[in-house]
């Protein structure tokens, strides 16, 4: 249970640390989409290594990829639903928007938490902390780019820290007696979140930010979870 704590508050330890670099720092654009790239790419060699693939070994494969698609599609439509409809102007509405892009990504790492390798688990909360740095540098500083308080976006980022620790913990001693195979779809639910979330928030962001040195930012952060990953086998 240490373990799970330290392991979830280094993680969402990042995005406060990133909110400060962001907001009283200095980031680049081109440093900053070069950095969510990179983390891009590791993050999604360690949702399938770490998470989809071992989910395949308890349970059909059809059953899986299938909870794999619903993830993506869950999260496609709570996409939808806070950005499109709620908007993200107001503080309840960026708080929303912020929690959302991060459950994912929390959600993966509470069940890869149960029953993973450690090595597994330093794959990818290492592609998570890495995704989380530039994600709350970039946001922090645009928040304060429109003019809104310091101090407000500073809590309101450590708001979200909390938040998603929370849930991540909680997921994971709620899940912990899961069985093998319903933890398995629970892992391509998660995996297939992540997925999506980096097609619509994190690549589209990075090329935006540093253009086509993005392409190796990327490549890079593959290269970079693969060999990671190469130590828990």
């Amino acid at each position: 249970m240490l373990l799970t704590v330290i392991v979830v508050g280094a993680v969402s330890a990042a995005l406060i640390i990133g909110a400060v670099w962001g907001i009283y720092g200095k980031l680049s654009g081109r440093t900053e989409g070069f950095m969510v790239a990179l983390a891009g790419g590791a993050l999604m060699v360690s949702a399938i290594l770490e998470l989809i693939e071992p989910a395949t070994k308890n349970a059909p494969l059809g059953w899986v990829l299938g909870s794999v698609f619903l993830g993506a599609l869950v999260f496609v439509g709570m996409d939808v639903l806070v950005k499109k409809k709620w908007g993200s102007d107001s503080g309840g509405g960026l708080l929303a928007a912020i929690t959302l892009d991060g459950i994912p990504e929390n959600l993966a790492l509470g069940v890869a938490l149960i029953g993973a390798s450690p090595m597994a688990v330093a794959a990818l909360s290492g592609s998570i902390f890495l995704s989380n740095l530039p994600e709350a540098a970039g946001g922090a500083k645009e928040m304060a780019g429109n003019k809104r308080k310091k101090k407000g976006s500073l809590l309101l980022w450590i708001a979200t820290a909390l938040i998603l620790s929370i849930a991540a913990l909680a997921g994971n001693l709620l899940l912990k007696d899961t069985s093998p195979e319903i933890l398995a779809y629970i892992r391509g639910f998660a995996g297939g979140a992540v997925i999506a979330s980096l097609a619509i928030e994190v690549f589209p962001k990075a090329f935006k930010k540093d253009s086509y040195y993005t392409g190796l930012a990327a490549a890079l952060g593959v290269i970079l979870a693969i060999f990671l990953s190469s130590f828990s086998k």
